[in-house]
């Protein structure tokens, strides 16, 4: 099957993308003439880079998403290894900073884009198989932990890999739909999870 999507935006959109109302009014409440009258663009130029407004919603998902994939490779290049309470402050500091100051925020434009995958088979495919290279990604952080002392050495890296990548969503809801959460909250919390844990008759 061709892919429909637009090319990623370049340096002369800016504008467009800028003016999305997305991260304010969601996807279906924003009209292609509200995109259009925020951009100032004529209503030809939009339609000759986006035909539909299915079309901006891909490429505004697929920019949502990318938030998440540039925090973890940030604190893959990092040397030393950022450790993990230092990922997990990472972690609080992007769900709770991100889109301050802006014209829109990706992170609100993040938590739609979760549901419009379940609407559309397209983007859900291509959510899950970026999920996965996340996880992977977050894997090879927890073997560079273990490989270095980090870990216990009986810790499973997938394991691991799975824990971080669950909590990001949770963070961004936090952010938006309860409150954002401190860094010292979820490693405290972790901490006291994992003592519980370690005291089960399952362990």
């Amino acid at each position: 099957m061709p892919d429909r999507r637009p090319p990623p935006l370049s340096n002369g959109h800016k504008r467009l993308r800028l003016g999305w109302g997305f991260s304010r009014n969601g996807f279906h409440a924003t009209s292609m003439d509200h995109v259009i009258a925020a951009t100032g663009m004529s209503s030809s130029a939009v339609y000759r880079y986006f035909r539909s407004k299915d079309d901006l919603i891909d490429a505004a998902a697929d920019e949502a998403l990318v938030l998440v994939r540039d925090l973890f490779e940030r604190l893959m290049e990092r040397r030393p290894t950022p450790s993990p309470s230092e990922v997990l402050t990472a972690m609080t500091a992007e769900a709770r900073d991100r889109g301050e100051g802006q014209s829109y925020d990706l992170t609100r434009i993040a938590i739609q884009a979760w549901g419009e995958a379940l609407r559309s088979s397209e983007l859900e495919a291509r959510t899950r198989a970026f999920y996965l290279a996340v996880r992977d990604s977050l894997a090879e952080l927890a073997r560079r932990w273990h490989d270095e002392g980090i870990t216990p050495p009986q810790a499973d890296p997938e394991q691991i890999a799975t824990v971080l990548m669950t909590l990001m969503p949770g963070l961004l809801v936090g952010r938006h739909l309860v409150a954002p959460v401190a860094a010292e909250q979820l490693i405290g919390g972790l901490g006291s999870l994992a003592s519980a844990l370690d005291g089960s008759p399952d362990s």
